[in-house]
């Protein structure tokens, strides 16, 4: 099985990313970053740091940008992305983030959204639509504080941890 986070590069989605990877350590999964990028869409590249105020799309730039994100934050995550239309709505990109879970196997997907946690679809988020599908679990991650993820580790079956007798 593989945990999958949805990756544009925002705090959020940092968090997700983080959070997949501590619970993907603790739990032995494989954890899956997946970018999907309107293809030739300056604008939308901008407004997510993906390019600079000046700088043409680039479509190499934007990847290696986002790949450079994910590998600084989970070096051990996979990662993936794909492109759609340079008009890609946010119901095209949540699709194809849908299939690629699918697709990918995910028996959780992490969700860095602020809006996905209250189940509420809004044009400005896809988290709302991916959290929506029922072939996986979601996470969602609303904060970006550092999970409890040393409780996890502590109530893990997978904890290797021996007994007095052994010792």
């Amino acid at each position: 099985m593989t945990f999958v986070v949805p990756f544009d590069g925002s705090e959020l989605a940092a968090a997700a990313l983080v959070r997949a990877v501590e619970f993907g350590d603790v739990l032995d999964e494989r954890v899956v970053s997946v970018s999907v990028i309107p293809d030739g869409n300056a604008a939308y590249a901008r407004e997510r740091g993906w390019l600079e105020a000046d700088e043409p799309f680039d479509r190499e730039a934007v990847v290696a940008t986002l790949h450079e994100d994910v590998a600084a934050l989970a070096p051990n995550a996979e990662f993936r992305y794909e492109t759609v239309g340079r008009r890609a709505t946010p119901g095209t990109i949540s699709k194809r983030l849908r299939e690629i879970a699918r697709k990918e196997d995910a028996s959780m997907v992490f969700v860095g959204s602020e809006n996905a946690g209250h189940l509420v679809s809004s044009l400005s988020s896809v988290g709302g639509t991916v959290a929506a599908d029922d072939a996986y679990d979601v996470v969602i991650v609303r904060h970006r504080a550092p999970s409890r993820i040393k409780r996890v580790a502590e109530t893990s079956p997978h904890r290797a941890e021996k007994s007095d007798f052994y010792r």
